[in-house]
């Protein structure tokens, strides 16, 4: 009724209601800037800089090789020092196992192929492999590789060197090791030439001859080797697309890309 202060009453009622509202989307802003600054390193676009060059971060919507796997852009970024992280994990929502891929935007040819990494990669899980590689797309051929990898068996060596051939009417050349780390950095290489590769690892942050630990030379003939240029690509995947056994989480930190023509 008129005058019995209801309309006042309401009046109030919906200013109050307002500023809650307010006050709640203010609080819910600043939820979302803390988050967006707590993530600000993880990669929301197609492409991030690593060691002032361009790649490609690989997103799937299905099961693809290597694997296979489902591959995410959310895995791999570079943070405040520009050291790669590569980060496999399960999604709360879907269940699948999300693993991570980039590939340079630049195609490299012969020369000095070095990746520093940070981290005991010689303990991952059985189901767990590191790549570090070239690649022309081209499945079964024109690829050299350095994985650290065990194939889902707990028994086989876990440094793995391989050249895949040029042309059809070779196999591909593979080379294995148990590789135990003595520190908690190792450099990984690969010298690509015309007529060989040269694979090599150390242990620490530098390619110190006397930090050697395994090495090996593919030579043409009798292998075939690729002479194409190339992008490279780093990832971590799950053989036969099967979780470690913790069903934890795996990161890798790969500190620097180097690359040296010859």
């Amino acid at each position: 009724m008129p005058g019995d202060g209801r309309a006042s009453d309401k009046f109030v009622f919906l200013h109050i209601d307002t500023d809650m509202l307010r006050y709640f989307f203010a609080i819910v802003c600043s939820l979302q800037l803390c988050a967006a600054d707590d993530h600000k390193n993880i990669a929301s676009e197609k492409n991030i800089i690593f060691s002032g060059l361009q790649w490609e971060l690989r997103n799937t919507n299905s099961v693809q090789g290597p694997g296979p796997n489902y591959f995410s852009e959310r895995c791999a970024w570079a943070d405040d020092k520009g050291f790669l992280h590569l980060y496999m994990h399960k999604d709360s929502v879907t269940g699948h196992w999300l693993c991570p891929e980039i590939t340079s935007e630049k195609k490299f040819g012969y020369g000095v192929y070095r990746f520093s990494v940070a981290g005991a990669i010689d303990t991952l899980d059985k189901n767990v492999v590191l790549g570090l590689f070239n690649y022309s797309g081209h499945d079964g051929f024109d690829e050299i590789d350095i994985e650290l990898g065990r194939w889902g068996n707990a028994g086989y060596p876990n440094l793995n060197y391989t050249v895949w051939p040029a042309e059809k009417g070779f196999t591909n050349n593979a080379y294995t090791k148990e590789y135990k780390q003595k520190k908690n950095f190792s450099i990984q290489q690969f010298t690509w030439r015309k007529n060989s590769v040269d694979f090599a690892t150390f242990d620490g942050e530098q390619p110190d001859s006397t930090e050697l630990v395994a090495s090996y030379t593919c030579t043409q003939p009798p292998a075939s080797i690729s002479s194409l240029e190339m992008p490279v690509h780093i990832n971590l995947w799950l053989f036969g697309g099967r979780p470690p056994a913790d069903d934890k989480p795996v990161e890798i930190v790969i500190r620097r890309f180097d690359f040296q023509p010859q």
